[in-house]
């Protein structure tokens, strides 16, 4: 009896890694700058937060079926350009909103069909997505950014519902779906045995090729979303829009707990995965350190976190 309870008591520990890391940011930036505690401080922490939560929720399906997705920030702006475009060519927004996840969603579905039945690397696939897709938003847009897209889109970015953002909102309900669905079905289960053994998930009758599928639309359509609420909420489509996007995603899940290997993790862990970066960035602006210095100290951080996941294998 020993041996297991020592196991579940370092695969707890392992859990609240995280939990600690985030407090102990929390404490440390609280101390250097007075301003992180206030309610406006923190309010804006959890909208920017939630950008790349949603993204990286998707990016947490992939991975945990052993696959990767590069093309997030790319399939972003795209979605967000093509949106824009639809509302100045005076397309009803929520029909622009619906247009702009479906082409999220099915630029997700070729990347898991180049997976599936191209048999090409996820990471080879999905880099080629993301130079297509980057070019796509640079032709349909010419370079130049699509801006001033009304009051009605502005709210899906800008608004807020009994004082919460938009955004925030969005975040919770795209969690609770992704919960549910990793925790509590059928096809949770496949995508962790997927992750877990390929061969032995498809020996059990799993349908792993659709799992993927599933997958990889998952990614594109939070990539998608996500191009959604950045454009609201700048009420401008970037060509640049999401660049680097894809590392921050990445971060979130692996400083979450989500192995990159496949088959460990889960969305829980992506949250605060994703608070962490997102209380990060925050408490290097509120110390006003460089912008260079800050690509520097992320970098690092997404290097410690691959190392953190190397040594829980």
């Amino acid at each position: 009896m020993k041996p297991t309870k020592k196991r579940d008591w370092s695969v707890f520990l392992r859990g609240m890694q995280s939990v600690i890391g985030l407090l102990g940011l929390c404490i440390v930036l609280s101390i250097l700058s007075p301003r992180f505690l206030k309610w406006g401080n923190i309010l804006n922490v959890l909208t920017q937060t939630s950008l790349n939560a949603v993204m990286a929720i998707g990016m947490t399906f992939v991975i945990l079926t052993g696959g990767i997705d590069l093309s997030v920030g790319s399939i972003l702006a795209f979605s967000g350009m093509v949106t824009a475009g639809m509302i100045h060519s005076g397309l009803n927004v929520w029909i622009a909103i619906l247009i702009g996840l479906v082409i999220g969603t099915v630029l997700g579905l070729v990347n898991g069909l180049s997976v599936t039945k191209g048999n090409v690397p996820p990471f080879i696939a999905t880099l080629a997505m993301m130079t297509m897709a980057r070019g796509a938003t640079l032709v349909y847009s010419s370079g130049r950014p699509k801006s001033n897209l009304g009051e009605a889109f502005g709210f899906l970015g800008q608004g807020k519902i009994l004082s919460i953002p938009v955004p925030v909102i969005i975040l919770f309900f795209v969690f609770i779906i992704a919960y549910y669905v990793l925790t509590q079905t059928a096809t949770g289960r496949y995508i962790y045995a997927t992750g877990s053994n390929e061969k032995a998930a498809k020996l059990s009758g799993i349908k792993t090729d659709y799992i993927k599928l599933l997958v990889y639309a998952v990614s594109g359509f939070t990539a998608a979303l996500t191009g959604m609420v950045v454009t609201s909420m700048l009420d401008s489509a970037s060509p640049t829009a999401g660049t680097g996007a894809e590392l921050d995603a990445i971060a979130a899940v692996v400083l979450g707990g989500t192995s990159l290997s496949g088959g460990q993790g889960g969305v829980v862990g992506t949250i605060i995965g994703a608070l962490i970066i997102g209380v990060l960035n925050n408490g290097l602006n509120l110390l006003d350190v460089s912008s260079y210095y800050q690509q520097l100290i992320k970098g690092i951080v997404i290097l410690v976190a691959v190392l953190i996941d190397r040594r829980r294998r």
